[in-house]
């Protein structure tokens, strides 16, 4: 066997598969700061006195991060309430955004998508 080669190739397949984990890493970075963006948005709402009973959406998309939306919502999910379309993200339900955060009235995360 030459070994030179399978060197070769191990290297080559590392340097190949950079960019794949780098854009992995990026895509977690992302959803990492949509869900500090959205908590810290339900806290401020908090503070100024906004009714998150109804589950609104918070950031309709979120500044900077355009493919994504914050919305409240019930944990667990109270479907009279929380699938209302008024109760959406108007970006998320016309595709003009891809990505949600979703936090409870307590601005506690819930999930990402």
């Amino acid at each position: 066997m030459n070994w030179k080669i399978v060197t070769i190739a191990i290297v080559v397949l590392i340097i190949l598969s950079l960019p794949i984990i780098f854009h992995l890493n990026s895509q977690k970075n992302e959803e990492d700061l949509a869900i500090q963006k959205c908590i810290e948005a339900c806290r401020q709402a908090m503070i100024n006195g906004k009714d998150l009973s109804s589950g609104p959406c918070l950031l309709d998309p979120m500044p900077d991060l355009k493919n994504w939306v914050c919305d409240v919502a019930h944990n667990p999910r109270r479907p009279l309430i929380d699938n209302l379309p008024e109760n959406q993200c108007s970006s998320f339900r016309e595709g003009k955004a891809s990505r949600f955060v979703e936090v409870d009235t307590s601005c506690n995360f819930i999930r990402a998508y």
